[in-house]
């Protein structure tokens, strides 16, 4: 039987402390364990930021990549084994600025990977510059007159492209958070988690406190997923109140079940005809 320890890692960790980052790692050390998945069935991948730093406190399989290119990296290894889970850990900036079109590209594929989207709405790693999702007028040392540019709003960009699961967690709800980490690992396509990840550094207006005011947990005042009507309301909600929890899910076909060739099993695992390869490079 699995448990969180497993994934317990011994490399020293450099984020600040109090950094909502730690409660997103326990989450997902919660939900790894609640599925009995083991490690070397575990595929983290990241790109740049200080969220990307998450694959290195957990033991298990992990790719590090460039910034914004995480769901690039991690479409191919899906594709390649498809038998693997895929968690992809993003920061606001990494996924929604630099990885944008990368973010739209998995939807409409409906690849079957979980992102973790650890959204601060701030670049924590570059010392606080405004990312995609600050609101506007946030006073930053390079945005020293405020933010000029409205806030992105991803749950109501992947709603509208077609997502069949979008969630908002918490940091500071390990126990929410780590059952939607597990919910969106057992969702057979693709599933999007932005997480509400206080940074305690560069951030100081969406605080804890600021948060506790304002996140509710919208399953719990009975929302049923599958209304794509009152999912669109909560991805634009009425007032500073803030919707947490699992606010849409849909049955789909995930990409890799659309690939013909795959239904014989793990690409990696199927022997190929090596010398018509070579017959096709030298006659392209």
């Amino acid at each position: 039987m699995v448990e969180a320890a497993d994934y317990q890692c011994d490399f020293e960790n450099k984020w600040c402390p109090g950094c909502g980052n730690f409660g997103i790692v326990n989450a997902m050390k919660d939900a790894l364990a609640a599925l009995d998945l083991p490690a070397e069935k575990v595929l983290l991948v990241s790109g740049i930021g200080q969220a990307a730093k998450t694959p290195h406190f957990l033991k298990c399989n992990f790719f590090h990549g460039l910034h914004g290119r995480a769901l690039a990296v991690a479409t191919g290894a899906k594709i390649a084994n498809h038998d693997i889970s895929v968690l992809v850990n993003m920061g606001d900036g990494d996924c929604y600025g630099e990885g944008g079109n990368h973010f739209l590209a998995a939807i409409r594929r409906n690849i079957d990977i979980t992102l973790l989207v650890h959204d601060n709405r701030v670049y924590g790693l570059t010392k606080g510059q405004a990312s995609p999702t600050s609101d506007r007028g946030f006073v930053t040392r390079i945005q020293a007159e405020g933010a000029r540019s409205d806030p992105m709003n991803p749950v109501a960009l992947a709603l509208s492209q077609g997502a069949g699961f979008v969630a908002r967690g918490y940091c500071g709800s390990t126990d929410q958070l780590g059952d939607l980490i597990r919910q969106g690992l057992e969702y057979p396509g693709f599933s999007l988690i932005d997480i509400l990840q206080v940074c305690v550094s560069f951030n100081h207006v969406n605080t804890y406190d600021w948060y506790r005011e304002r996140a509710f947990d919208i399953n719990e005042n009975g929302h049923q997923p599958g209304d794509l009507q009152a999912a669109m309301k909560y991805a634009y909600p009425e007032g500073d109140r803030i919707p947490t929890g699992l606010i849409y899910r849909k049955e789909t076909v995930p990409f890799t079940q659309r690939i013909r060739r795959l239904n014989a099993g793990p690409l990696l695992g199927q022997e190929y005809d090596r010398q018509r390869v070579q017959s096709l490079i030298r006659d392209a």
